[in-house]
């Protein structure tokens, strides 16, 4: 995508963007051929309205590495978090909180008000065990250092597919993924204060990653999300009427990630999305 689009609008409740920043197949492509590679976040971060942090999940970032991330970027950039694999990967989640307590004070309050929601990310064959998960997010922590804090569940077993998982995250204002990608079930049932999207399937041989309509359509599930109504025709654990308006809030924060498929096309994706959003006021 050209780097001559209208700029994003920072002050959307819709945020879009991708995972990470660093991805050798985007340079000369997304980045300009020639860009230092120590410039590509302030260049991303002009072009996008989010970036999920994904190191954060395989091992523990300085909190100066937060402090530089906040200061390269525009005001009002918002960077999501994958939580730390050490809290999520084990076979007991209630025995999780040293591990919840280490990832929350390494420094993320840093960010500051560019502190998105924080995605805690259970592997595959993670099965739901109802009191097992009540454990874990009753350990999760409300804010940090002041800073309030959005927690999200990317639940990947098909388990979690049912009622009890819905009524425990909504009891925990827990939101869930809503997930675009094959063998990871796709709730689209609202659980927490935030909407979430991870779309896992850029194509190659699409330019813009997802097809003219795909796109179309994200952008209205989107629209509709953000103004407090439920999109229609998803998949969803409990059914809705979609034509009602969502009691609290009335409007909604967005996220929409374009992370997997054919990575190479996810800056222009995500770019293609932001250019179907209304245009700032």
């Amino acid at each position: 995508m050209s780097t001559t689009l209208p700029p994003p609008d920072r002050h959307s409740p819709i945020r879009v963007g991708i995972g990470g920043w660093t991805y050798e197949p985007w340079r000369g492509v997304f980045y300009p051929k020639g860009l230092p590679q120590a410039q590509e976040l302030h260049h991303a971060s002009r072009l996008l309205t989010a970036i999920e942090i994904n190191g954060t999940y395989y091992g523990t970032q300085k909190r100066s590495s937060f402090a530089k991330w906040r200061d390269e970027t525009p005001d009002d950039f918002v960077f999501s978090l994958k939580a730390s694999r050490y809290a999520t990967n084990r076979r007991v989640l209630a025995e999780a909180g040293d591990s919840i307590d280490h990832f929350i004070g390494s420094g993320l309050a840093e960010l500051g008000p560019k502190l998105g929601p924080i995605v805690w990310q259970f592997a595959p064959t993670k099965r739901f065990d109802a009191d097992d998960f009540e454990a874990f997010l009753a350990r999760l922590p409300a804010e940090v250092e002041g800073i309030p804090l959005r927690h999200v569940m990317d639940v990947r077993h098909e388990s979690f597919a049912c009622s009890a998982y819905v009524q425990l995250a909504r009891r925990y204002r827990a939101s869930t993924v809503f997930t675009h990608g094959d063998g990871y079930p796709a709730i689209g049932d609202l659980t927490g204060p935030v909407v979430y999207l991870r779309l896992m399937q850029t194509a190659a041989d699409v330019p813009t990653g997802y097809a003219a309509d795909a796109l179309d359509a994200i952008a209205r599930c989107a629209e509709a999300w953000s103004a407090g109504y439920e999109p229609a025709d998803l998949p969803r654990v409990e059914p809705v009427d979609t034509g009602a308006p969502i009691t609290e809030p009335v409007t909604r924060e967005v996220y929409v990630y374009f992370i997997s498929g054919a990575k190479e096309r996810a800056p222009a994706a995500a770019q293609a999305l932001i250019q179907r959003l209304p245009a700032p006021a």
